[in-house]
């Protein structure tokens, strides 16, 4: 299990939950951090594209000297957990308790685990009107019926109107429909870009059908992109793709992800 974080102090905290942690950015210090900065690596453009620098880097340096078992991701303040989200956590000794150490047995039949999913059509519909007005002006729909408020339609709202478009059209012939129709039949997603997978085969080949796709996207949209929502389009991209191509690819099982920041403890 991969620890990913931005925060040079949380080195040992990751270390005694048992993960092997994942530094990226200038903040990170120590050289036991796995780090994105070596080798065949896209490490500036980490603003952009958030903890894929650090799958890049993994896809292009690492993935062949994995042994080929169950491989996942979290991150310093979102970990996959066994049980219950909303129990008290008071320290690192009682997270490592709460957090998966291992896969659990009967799991074994399937080939990835994906977060539980985020609905995006339960906003409350100020924050649709404030966002996104004129389109539901143009699809009144919109104003009556929340299966309508599909993930085209968020990213839209929240990450630029018509980027998905521009985006879906630079995607291999193979999955541009197949995508088009998740983003149009789906109102959630499996958030936080994490995932586990069963083998480095599957891993490999979902980061053979992300990265090229991405690279073309940059074509389109740069690096001169302003605001949280579009700057990190890369990353954004990236977490709707991973819903869609491991529910197509793999028998996925859902766990849930517990959100407690290791900077709260000691």
């Amino acid at each position: 299990m991969y620890c990913i974080t931005l925060n040079d102090t949380h080195l040992n905290k990751i270390k005694k939950i048992g993960y092997i942690p994942v530094g990226l950015g200038d903040a990170i210090k120590s050289n036991v951090f796995f780090k994105d900065d070596t080798g065949d690596n896209i490490s500036q453009k980490n603003p952009f594209y958030g903890e894929y620098t650090f799958h890049y880097w993994l896809w292009k340096n690492e993935i062949n000297n994995l042994d080929d078992k169950w491989i996942g991701f979290c991150q310093y303040r979102k970990f996959w957990i066994k049980n219950d989200v909303n129990q008290k956590i008071n320290n690192i000794s009682e997270l490592k308790s709460a957090v998966i150490n291992n896969v659990p047995n009967n799991y074994d039949q399937y080939e990835s685990i994906l977060g539980e999913p985020l609905f995006v059509n339960q906003l409350r519909l100020s924050k649709f009107i404030k966002k996104n007005l004129l389109t539901m002006i143009k699809k009144p729909i919109l104003f009556l019926d929340k299966n309508k408020r599909n993930l085209k339609f968020h990213f839209d709202m929240m990450h630029g109107n018509g980027n998905m478009d521009k985006a879906v059209n630079l995607l291999d012939i193979s999955e541009k429909k197949d995508f088009e129709i998740f983003l149009n039949s789906s109102v959630s997603f499996n958030p936080h870009n994490m995932f586990i997978c069963k083998s480095k085969k599957i891993l490999k080949q979902y980061y053979e059908s992300l990265f090229p796709w991405l690279k073309r996207c940059e074509k389109e949209f740069g690096f001169n992109l302003h605001g949280y929502g579009l700057k990190r389009i890369y990353g954004f991209l990236a977490e709707r793709y991973m819903s869609y191509w491991f529910k197509k690819y793999t028998k996925f099982k859902l766990m849930p992800i517990l959100f407690k920041d290791i900077s709260d403890f000691s």
